[in-house]
């Protein structure tokens, strides 16, 4: 039981120490699911149109390559 009590405690604290922050810490939790759902998006564009993606890709840089 002592030792639930001591855990309780110390989460309440670094609870505390968190919510007490510094201001202009940001929203760290906010961009790191941005991150991620952005990873997903672009995961679910590549996938399903990649050949056409890399095709594209090369008849643009031929394009250029070869002068228009």
């Amino acid at each position: 039981m002592r030792a639930l009590a001591w855990l309780l405690t110390l989460t309440a604290a670094l609870a505390a120490r968190l919510r007490d922050g510094d201001p202009e810490r940001g929203d760290v939790p906010g961009w790191v699911m941005i991150t991620v759902m952005t990873a997903a998006l672009v995961l679910a564009i590549l996938v399903p149109f990649r050949e056409a993606i890399v095709s594209a890709v090369q008849n643009a840089l031929a394009s250029v390559t070869n002068g228009g």
